[in-house]
């Protein structure tokens, strides 16, 4: 588990994150959503230690970031996956090889033990035959499953992905969202997703943050968050008309 009380981060005289507190639980899909400048972006940084912050705590199953020595954090960070917004990956090297950089990186583990490794992982991804090409061969949701390979390849305890499915087309996206959920459970990662797209909400959100302006505006889940009355929040989620009449229809039912 995350665990985050009372976080304050600035740029300058800007005021960007304003006394956040929540938590993001093991083995369940957690989401941050919110329109651009809430807060979203900054706040997944400070959670990977990326951006420092002037007050409160994030620990990591009870162990606070801050308090840890340098050899702590280094290890914490052996134990963190990354998918980032646009995968990535490094142009100049195979899949395979990108899906390794994380083993060389953090193991010490031989070629062969990697090697075999990587072939866990790229099956898992259904990606069995990717090895040798090269991420300019690959579509952008085969990239995505890479960047997802390699972000589980060194078996983390904890997964962040950043808009994981920024440039896809809706059919790709919704494999994607169920192949990070299924990876989640599997393995009982906590896994922490950077997102405004309200398909991802509505398909894998067992756990929703919703920021507005810095703030925490509303928690909740994919079942709680069409019942609410939180004006930021109804108006976040149903700004496109399919969302109004999914309301509609939910409304009508429980009527």
């Amino acid at each position: 588990m995350i665990e985050v009380k009372d976080l304050h981060k600035s740029f300058g005289d800007a005021h960007i994150l304003k006394g956040i507190t929540t938590s993001f639980e093991k083995g369940k899909t957690n989401l941050i959503i919110g329109q651009s400048g809430s807060g979203k972006t900054v706040f997944l940084k400070c959670l990977l230690g990326l951006f420092d912050y002037e007050k409160g705590t994030i620990s990591y199953d009870g162990k606070i970031i801050s308090d840890l020595s340098p050899d702590a954090k280094r290890d914490l960070r052996a134990k963190i996956g990354m998918v980032f917004q646009g995968s990535a990956l490094f142009d100049s090297m195979t899949i395979a090889e990108n899906v390794m950089f994380p083993l060389r990186m953090f193991t010490k583990q031989s070629f062969s033990e990697m090697e075999d490794r990587v072939n866990v992982v790229l099956n898992r991804v259904n990606l069995p035959d990717a090895h040798k090409k090269m991420p300019s061969e690959a579509s952008g949701g085969m990239q995505k499953r890479v960047a997802i390979a390699r972000a589980i390849v060194n078996n983390p305890k904890y997964l962040f992905c950043d808009e994981p499915n920024s440039g896809l087309d809706p059919k790709t996206a919704i494999v994607i969202d169920n192949l990070i959920q299924e990876i989640t459970n599997e393995f009982s990662i906590t896994t922490v997703i950077n997102s405004h797209d309200m398909n991802s909400v509505m398909e894998i959100g067992e756990k929703i943050v919703f920021l507005k302006n810095g703030f925490k505006e509303w928690e909740g889940s994919k079942e709680t968050i069409f019942r609410t009355d939180n004006k930021a929040v109804t108006d976040f989620v149903y700004s496109s008309e399919l969302f109004k009449k999914v309301r509609r229809m939910y409304q009508e039912e429980n009527q």
